[in-house]
């Protein structure tokens, strides 16, 4: 969330922010009068508050000293009825601004090159040499991908995998989450399932909320990614400066309906309800958050190329940087059978926009200030098999990479 003396002082700011990620800036003026209107009625309740206690004390006063305390009385009376009536009002006020303003994306960094959606992001730089268009994932492997038995037991986009491949992708969460300690993360376990608070601090609710699965008896959700559990692990504490920076990892499942997205990718795992995924989030200091961003980016960077895989690394435009972000990049793997790559990995710097909403402080010379969160996939387990399964087909099977062998006992998968 952004800070709402950042509305007060420069709106014009944020409506040129809007502006560049395609979005309608009139909500920032909506927030801009609902706020000035709130504070002139905080002004207000706050003044009624002090003349009542002034009278409290004044009938006291009157009371000792045997005079009529009628007039101040009914004077209380009427103040009473002034106070709960702005009470009120200011209450609604706030929380109707608090809402709007929870609808504002956040700002994005100077760097964010300016464009309308992803057909206008940057290339950044590419390793590996991609080979030639092939056949898909679930065709080299269909003994094994079944997507059959998967819409049988939970539906569309849903896939059971047998065997060797199953045994495969445990072997690419683990692998992940090694390769992740070795790089400074610390592994946590985390819940599956979370309060409604707890994704609005990421900034999945409000705006995401047709994309999520609510288990509505217990009012939970089912997370999208480990990045809501692990951002909120710190949620109404004050860290000490030296705590930080943090950084966690996680392998879990994660579930999105994906809505809106019905009719891409169809077939395979590219995009499933279901998937894991080994996430990454640091917490620092506001001064070190742009450095450790690029860190992060070189810590996926580092999964792909011990597993072999081509890849290149976009930076996204104005138009396609997601809500909470203040910048990203996408780590894009080659897919053979489509001739091009696609998504697997997105690493953001969503700045104190996170750490206002959940929310989480430090302490610096006695002073509290906003902490700064980012996150990235470190990476999605599915598309990295896919991947795995496309570029290193041959001869009947899958090569495995010198990095997976200790997982898979071998260095040929046959299928």
């Amino acid at each position: 969330m952004l800070d709402i003396e950042l509305i007060r002082t420069n709106p014009q700011l944020v409506k040129e922010n809007l502006a560049k990620r395609q979005l309608d800036p009139a909500i920032i003026d909506e927030i801009y009068e609902i706020d000035k209107r709130w504070r002139e009625v905080k002004q207000a309740l706050d003044q009624a508050r002090r003349e009542k206690n002034l009278l409290s004390q004044s009938i006291v006063e009157y009371r000792k000293q045997g005079k009529d305390i009628s007039p101040l009385l009914q004077k209380g009376k009427e103040l009473s009825q002034q106070i709960e009536r702005l009470e009120k009002e200011e209450k609604e006020l706030l929380k109707k601004r608090n809402a709007l303003l929870a609808q504002v994306p956040n700002l994005l960094h100077e760097s964010v090159p300016y464009g309308k959606d992803d057909s206008e992001n940057v290339e950044v730089r590419r390793w590996g040499t991609p080979r030639g268009e092939g056949p898909a994932h679930y065709e080299i492997a269909k003994k094994y991908i079944d997507a059959e038995r998967g819409a049988k037991l939970g539906g569309h986009r849903f896939t059971v995998l047998w065997d060797r491949i199953a045994k495969l992708e445990r072997a690419l969460g683990f692998f992940m989450v090694e390769h992740a300690l070795s790089r400074g993360y610390k592994e946590v376990s985390v819940p599956h399932l979370v309060r409604s608070e707890i994704m609005y601090g990421t900034g999945q609710l409000p705006k995401f909320q047709k994309d999520l699965y609510h288990c509505e008896r217990d009012d939970l959700y089912l997370i999208p990614t480990a990045e809501v559990p692990l951002t909120n692990l710190h949620k109404n504490e004050i860290l000490e400066e030296n705590e930080l920076p943090k950084r966690y990892v996680a392998w879990t499942p994660c579930y999105r309906r994906e809505a809106g997205e019905y009719g891409r990718d169809i077939k395979g795992l590219m995009r499933q309800h279901q998937f894991y995924k080994t996430e990454l989030v640091k917490i620092t200091l506001p001064e070190e958050s742009w450095r450790e961003h690029e860190l992060m980016v070189k810590d996926a960077e580092s999964v792909l190329q011990a597993l072999e895989l081509p890849y290149r690394v976009v930076l996204l435009c104005s138009g396609d940087v997601g809500f909470c972000s203040a910048k990203t990049y996408d780590l894009e793997v080659w897919v053979p059978s489509q001739n091009k790559y696609r998504e697997i990995s997105s690493v953001s710097n969503c700045t104190d926009f996170q750490a206002r909403r959940i929310p989480i402080k430090f302490r610096r010379e006695g002073k509290l200030e906003y902490v700064h969160t980012l996150n990235g996939s470190g990476v999605a387990v599915g598309r990295a098999l896919l991947a795995l399964i496309e570029n290193h087909y041959e001869d009947g099977g899958i090569k495995i990479p010198k990095a997976l062998q200790p997982y898979m006992h071998t260095d040929f998968l046959e299928l």
